[in-house]
């Protein structure tokens, strides 16, 4: 990892990159797609079971925010996740999260 400070107009976009995913269901929706790839409006307000509204506002502001892409296939609007970096991020914070309830478990075994 470089040593070198961060610009602060980076930090910002760094902000709003995590301000965007720190609504958990946007991450629920990140999750179904990164399970089953690509998916419609439908599909995914089915498999979250929330409404279409609320999946298409999430939707419309992850693709704005280019962490997803869109595709319109006659009456249907099918998303992907776009940035593959968000697979990466997702990852590690689940890893770290299992090995801290790992760690705690442990020390509730031991009293």
């Amino acid at each position: 990892m470089s040593d070198q400070l961060i610009p602060p107009v980076l930090l910002e976009q760094v902000a709003k990159r995590f301000k965007t995913l720190c609504e958990p269901i946007r991450l629920q929706l990140i999750n179904q797609m990164q399970v089953q790839g690509e998916m419609n409006v439908n599909e995914l307000v089915d498999a979250i079971k929330q409404s279409q509204a609320n999946v298409s506002k999430h939707l419309n502001l992850m693709a704005r925010e280019g962490i997803l892409s869109r595709r319109k296939d006659g009456l249907k609007v099918y998303y992907r996740i776009a940035d593959p970096t968000i697979r990466e991020i997702c990852t590690l914070v689940c890893s770290r999260l299992r090995q801290e309830a790992a760690a705690h478990q442990r020390l509730l075994e031991e009293l």
